[in-house]
Order: C-alpha cells, then sequence, then structure tokens
C-alpha cells in the first residue's frame, strides 16, 4: 500500500511563508514525477509545481519566482517553499506522484493539506 503524506500548511499573513512536505512511503520501487496542486472553493484543482525525476521543474505562472519545489530522493519526499504568500494562494494543496512498486504503476494522491493566507 502507498501513501502520500502531506504536512505544513496551515494560516498566514499575506507576505508570509510556509513550506509544505509531502513523504511518500509503502512498497516503492522507484518514483516519477512529484508534484503540488491546489484546488480554491468552487475552482478546479490546477497544477502549482511539478518536478521530475531527472530534476526538471514546471511551475504555474501565478507562482514563478514565489514557489519552489524540491525533492529528497533518500527520503522519498517533495516539498514546496511559498513564499511571499497572496490571499489567491488560498487552497487546499494536494501532493501529486508517478509511484511504480513491484508489481504496479500508478498516480498517487495525498489527502490535502489546507493553506489559508490572510490580507
Amino acid at each position: 500500500q502507498v501513501q502520500l503524506v502531506e504536512s505544513g500548511g496551515g494560516l498566514v499573513q499575506a507576505g508570509g511563508s510556509l513550506r509544505l512536505s509531502c513523504a511518500a512511503s509503502g512498497s516503492i520501487f522507484s518514483i516519477g514525477a512529484m508534484g503540488w496542486y491546489r484546488q480554491a472553493p468552487g475552482k478546479q484543482r490546477e497544477l502549482v509545481a511539478r518536478i521530475t525525476s531527472g530534476g526538471r521543474l514546471n511551475y504555474a505562472d501565478s507562482v514563478k519566482g514565489r514557489f519552489t519545489i524540491s525533492r529528497d530522493n533518500a527520503k522519498n519526499t517533495v516539498y514546496l517553499q511559498m513564499n511571499s504568500l497572496k490571499p489567491e494562494d488560498t487552497a487546499v494543496y494536494y501532493c501529486n506522484a508517478d509511484i511504480t512498486t513491484r508489481t504496479w504503476n500508478s498516480n498517487y494522491w495525498g489527502q490535502g493539506t489546507q493553506v489559508t493566507v490572510s490580507s
């Protein structure tokens, strides 16, 4: 059984920072791309940032220059450093990863962590 567990969300004032973490656990053989998505109330889930196993990065235009995604392959963990937060960054943030076990390759989601930015 593979699980993604996020942590680090919370309430912060505009201009502040938060760091999200997402750890993958279970019978993992390898992990491909990992990413963060977010969903605000009444809106569709959208990509925030993504990092491939080779380190290629992809960011939403709205977070470029403010957010940084990174990963620690030894810990099966992906991070999202969020700086200069804005009220429009308020959303539930979800971790996503392509994970291969000994018998299966699939795409997994975490349970989500709430980020609230007050003005």
